[in-house]
């Protein structure tokens, strides 16, 4: 099938290198001093729908030679002080703008060299590695802005990391004002404050960032105002003459005060004008209906494989188009991912890559990439495929605090994508036992693992229980668990889930599917493994694993344990059934208050990994067991705190 556009390429090429040719000319003279509102809601300059005021443009010659957009989507990028910063919104009254660091900006070195310091920089903050500094230029920071910095405080005592390796990192922390040079180092008192914290100062402080910083162009600091100011009285347009090593201030012609023509236009033979006048609105028509036709056939022959392609097919067969998620092109990821940037990628999974993404409405969203050539037999892409269609109807029939979200994919002979929710602090399994895990785990206290216990559950319920057919998810594991900012969590990864379609209950109290056990080693329901019967006790017991590597802190399978207890759940029960829980119990959570919490919670997970499936609980039966252990734990706490305060009172002789 020949290319949409083929037939229309030669006139097309024509019109193009002959508008370039005029504009080139008309451009050397003229800007235009009053931006016209564009008919369509797209720019080639997100978010400029139009050539902005001084001091900004994407005119070459026009505006301040110091802040020339560079046009790009899904957004612009402007310098200053040499720092890159992707353009979020401009207003055109206050000549303001909201500004991204940007995320491609940044060296290689200065991330692995981050990593290699082992601390724990969020994204934005690794890409900067340093202050953001304005001094110098005719910018300035809004009040809002600082104001919001200096009244960041750590909680006490805050958290360092090694000041000696991270000093960058200890320095936000300890005044959150250093991010921005100019917002001065004041730093509001704890009896100015409102009682409140941040304990991980880095990730909220990355978080502003992500959200955009707003800069106003002060005009009294720049000295090309007061020449622009005389030039816009004469009602023309500032600029300045771009062959000259020194980019000298010039007042340009302006389009409104040249009529029609341009100024280069006058300068010609009079005799021309008339001929002049008459080419170039023609060869505008014949570029806009060339144009016109080439986007109609390219639209018409996109929809024509959207129609072809098989794997939309099944998908409109199972379901209808409105309750699926919305499609991307191959290309809109492309560009949200940078080309799949290496430095992009955020995780690997068994089928493809996970990569950060950018949309062009600003969102920041996970890519999936699932290679159709992954394996290099046929089952193999088979699979790829068959998992990639299972997880899009099973996410879009699906809506829990608790699970990712699935914003959209992409089904493209290029490869499989499938775009989520960015939950951006890793999985449970980084949290536990990743490089950063002895550092992490002192955010994870018992409160917190039982809270993380308690969504995953309730997460569990809800496909259990809230949807019909019910939902097995397969696959429930520390690294299908992700955590937010906050420590909150979210269920990831269907690629494996099955509709509960019931079978037979003449044997249990649940019914079954008949399907090849899958899974990952260590999770993996052994009744399953035998029966080849699926059931949701079967997520009973992947659930019963997390819970026991939240209270030892140790791995579901390890090859360097003994052959016995190289299975987790082996390992725990077996010290059960001594009597010696606390020898795998996290020393983390090895405190008197909340031991009897531990406990409790060790015994839910030694019945939900039973060998039997009929001697597990339901996932109904782990939310409310865990709910009454939460309740215990914070009487328990309470207890403790106030025996702690009482004991402080006797110490002072009072």
């Amino acid at each position: 099938m020949s290319s949409p556009s083929t037939s229309s390429f030669p006139i097309f090429t024509l019109c193009i290198l002959l508008l370039s040719f005029l504009s080139q000319l008309a451009s050397a003279h003229t800007c235009s001093s009053h931006p016209q509102t564009s008919s369509s809601s797209y720019s080639p300059c997100p978010p400029f729908t139009s050539n902005p005021s001084f001091p900004f443009s994407f005119s070459p010659g026009c505006g301040h030679p110091s802040f020339q957009i560079q046009c790009s989507t899904p957004h612009s990028l402007i310098s200053i002080n040499n720092i890159t910063f992707s353009v979020l919104s401009y207003n055109p009254n206050s000549s303001s703008l909201t500004l991204l660091p940007n995320l491609d900006d940044a060296s290689e070195a200065a991330s692995s060299a981050a990593a290699h310091r082992n601390c724990s920089t969020p994204r934005l903050l690794s890409i900067l590695n340093r202050s953001i500094n304005l001094s110098g230029s005719p910018f300035t920071i809004s009040d809002a802005l600082c104001s919001r910095l200096s009244d960041i405080q750590p909680c006490s005592p805050p958290t360092l990391p090694n000041c000696s390796h991270c000093p960058w990192e200890c320095s936000l922390i300890k005044n959150p004002a250093h991010l921005l040079r100019g917002c001065g180092s004041a730093r509001r008192s704890v009896s100015d404050s409102d009682g409140r914290c941040e304990s991980d100062v880095l990730g909220y402080l990355d978080n502003i960032l992500a959200r955009g910083m707003e800069v106003e162009w002060d005009e009294a600091q720049d000295p090309y105002f007061s020449s622009c100011r005389n030039c816009s009285a004469n009602k023309g347009v500032c600029g300045f003459n771009s062959s000259d090593p020194h980019n000298q201030f010039m007042c340009l012609l302006s389009k409104s005060e040249s009529g029609f023509s341009p100024g280069w236009i006058r300068r010609v033979n009079p005799k021309r004008n008339t001929v002049l006048s008459l080419v170039i609105p023609l060869m505008l028509l014949l570029l806009f209906v060339s144009v016109a036709a080439a986007i109609f056939r390219s639209r018409r022959f996109k929809s024509s494989k959207t129609e072809e392609d098989p794997t939309i097919l099944f998908l409109h067969n199972q379901r209808s188009a409105s309750l699926l998620p919305p499609v991307f092109t191959y290309e809109e990821l492309e560009a949200a991912t940078n080309r799949f940037d290496s430095k992009r990628k955020i995780g690997d999974g068994g089928f493809g890559s996970v990569y950060l993404g950018q949309l062009h409405d600003s969102r920041i969203v996970a890519v999936k990439y699932l290679h159709k050539h992954h394996a290099e037999v046929a089952a193999g892409r088979a699979f790829s495929t068959k998992s990639f269609c299972n997880e899009i109807l099973i996410l879009s029939s699906i809506d829990h605090p608790n699970l990712v979200k699935l914003h959209g994919y992409c089904s493209d002979p290029r490869g499989l994508l499938l775009v989520y929710d960015y939950v951006p602090n890793g999985t449970l399994a980084d949290h536990l036992h990743g490089p950063k895990s002895s550092f992490q785990k002192g955010s994870l206290t018992w409160q917190v693992r039982l809270d993380i216990a308690l969504q995953t559950a309730l997460a569990m319920e809800y496909l259990h229980c809230s949807v019909v057919p019910p939902i097995v998810h397969r696959d429930i594991t520390s690294s299908n668990i992700f955590v937010e900012r906050d420590m909150r969590i979210k269920v990831g990864d269907f690629g494996l889930s099955r509709l509960l379609v019931l079978q037979d209950s003449s044997s249990s109290s649940t019914g079954y599917v008949c399907t090849g056990p899958q899974g990952t080693p260590g999770y993996l329901d052994p009744d399953y493994h035998r029966s080849f019967r699926l059931t949701e006790k079967s997520d009973v017991y992947s659930f019963g694993v997390v819970l026991l590597e939240l209270i030892s802190g140790l791995k579901a399978v390890d090859q360097s344990r003994d052959k016995r207890e190289v299975a987790l759940a082996d390992l725990v029960v077996s010290r059960i059934h001594m009597g010696q829980l606390n020898q795998v119990v996290d020393p983390v959570l090895a405190k008197e208050e909340v031991m009897d919490a531990v406990a409790a919670v060790a015994e839910l997970a030694f019945r939900c990994v039973a060998a039997d499936k009929d001697d597990r609980p339901d996932s109904k039966e782990v939310v409310e067991e865990l709910k009454r252990v939460r309740i215990q734990t914070q009487a328990g706490l309470r207890s403790a705190s106030n025996s702690h305060a009482g004991a402080e009172v006797r110490d002072c002789g009072l």
